[in-house]
């Protein structure tokens, strides 16, 4: 039921990553592995010492707040890395939004990588600062315009873009109801700016518009 998404999300990024099979020992490669949808890849105050990058599916990047809420930090697609860590602990979850393949190297004990992690690292802060700039939107309506440019970006500037997480997955990342994004959705929709394929498949119509809603 998710092959639509796995062949669409495995379209790389506008900015591809330098794949880190690249530049590691193959000795530090590990096997890939598979997780099912909701399927946990690592728990918050799990020991860190590895990172990983998505071969097909994509991943949500969360945090449990103290009143039970869920926030989630980031989305992973297909050859994006994270699991980088400033300390020895992971501070986040990470869990398989649909069928995911995870490809995960574990660094050599007293190895400096510090040359190889750095543009990886980078392109993570990259992206979280642009999660941040999506926060501090006005409104519910430049929320998701900019949540959208960026995920069209992100899989070549398609016309049709592959949604694998849910509308309750997008408004605990941008701070939204699931309400009120399907709100949007639907305003969007009636506006002409997208058209509805169905639930995880969004054609963007009108690109000037919605970028312009999104700034």
């Amino acid at each position: 039921m998710h092959a639509y998404t796995t062949s669409r999300i495995a379209a790389q990024s506008r900015t591809p990553q330098p794949h880190p099979s690249e530049v590691f020992h193959p000795a530090l490669l590990q096997p890939l592995s598979f997780f099912s949808a909701g399927a946990e890849i690592y728990a918050q105050g799990e020991k860190a010492g590895a990172f990983y990058q998505v071969e097909f599916g994509a991943v949500r990047i969360y945090r449990l707040l103290a009143d039970g809420r869920r926030q989630i930090s980031a989305f992973h697609l297909a050859g994006e890395t994270f699991g980088f860590e400033a300390g020895t602990t992971h501070h986040f979850f990470a869990e398989a939004v649909i069928a995911t393949g995870i490809r995960v190297f574990r660094l050599a004990a007293g190895a400096d990588m510090s040359g190889q992690l750095l543009p990886l690292a980078l392109k993570g802060l990259t992206r979280a600062q642009e999660h941040l700039l999506v926060l501090g939107r006005q409104n519910a309506t430049e929320r998701v315009a900019a949540f959208l440019v960026d995920m069209a970006e992100r899989q070549g500037d398609l016309r049709q873009v592959e949604l694998p997480m849910s509308r309750m997955d997008i408004g605990d990342y941008l701070g939204l109801t699931i309400e009120t994004v399907s709100r949007v959705f639907t305003k969007l929709k009636e506006r002409g700016v997208i058209r509805l394929i169905n639930l995880r498949c969004v054609e963007i119509v009108k690109q000037d518009a919605l970028h312009l809603m999104s700034e």
